[in-house]
């Protein structure tokens, strides 16, 4: 049975599909797309519309759904990973997206909405009272303030600054620029190796300035052990590590 729904009630294929899910009550996941194509159909044949840039979307819209309703009487197939791939996991992605967007431009007409009920009255407070400031007797005031009693509100005072205090980033150093890079460290490492042909791994690392070099210089020595430069030799367990430079074709 065709169904009769105006083109101005639908922002693009998108919508009239989530619209057509919605009203079916159907598992956006699991998309019955026989069915749902030819609700789909039915509906962009009652069309009347002069607007072939819009109505080339539906159509294009069309032509996909039948493409999925084909390959949906094929056998399944199957990736890399041994999984059966579904031909609608695309265009659910895709329904997904274009629904989060709808709901989300729902919200900001509400806000809209809403703000457009908002009135602001400007400030009409007479100058006077605006300006008024009520007189404060010193004398008074300080009446019978001490000297105990002002080292009372001092320490109370100097206690507040100290609370606020953080005690775990109040400890946090200085966050050091990085001094070198990995790749200039890996040139260096090569040029050591190539000048020595063959080195200590302790020697290599008691020659360098500080902790930060150390981790560098490390991981500049996996490096060039990965591309084949450097080879790694240990005899025995907690023995001396010996490095060898690899003379490059």
């Amino acid at each position: 049975m065709s169904i009769s729904v105006k083109l101005e009630a639908f922002d693009g294929p998108l919508d009239l599909l989530l619209h057509l899910i919605e009203k079916n009550k159907i598992d956006i996941f699991d998309i019955p797309i026989a069915e749902i194509t030819k609700q789909y159909m039915d509906i962009i044949s009652a069309m009347d519309t002069k607007d072939m840039d819009v109505m080339s979307d539906f159509l294009l819209m069309a032509a996909t759904l039948l493409r999925i309703k084909s390959k949906m009487l094929l056998p399944v197939e199957v990736n890399e990973d041994g999984e059966e791939e579904d031909p609608r996991a695309e265009l659910v992605a895709r329904l997904l997206e274009y629904k989060t967007y709808k709901y989300a431009s729902y919200e900001l007409r509400d806000l809209q909405v809403d703000a457009q009920k908002q009135l602001f009255k400007v400030p009409t407070i007479p100058e006077e009272i605006a300006n008024y400031r009520e007189e404060v007797d010193i004398s008074e005031l300080l009446g019978d303030v001490t000297l105990a009693k002002l080292q009372n509100i001092f320490r109370s005072v100097m206690k507040k600054q100290v609370d606020k205090i953080d005690p775990i980033r109040s400890k946090f150093g200085k966050i050091e620029k990085e001094k070198i890079s990995l790749p200039d460290r890996m040139l260096y490492i090569e040029e050591y190796a190539r000048k020595r042909r063959r080195f200590n791994f302790r020697g290599l690392l008691e020659e360098q300035a500080d902790k930060m070099m150390v981790i560098v210089s490390f991981l500049g020595i996996l490096e060039l052990m990965k591309v084949g430069t450097l080879k790694i030799v240990q005899e025995n367990i907690f023995d001396d590590i010996w490095i060898t430079y690899v003379e490059q074709a």
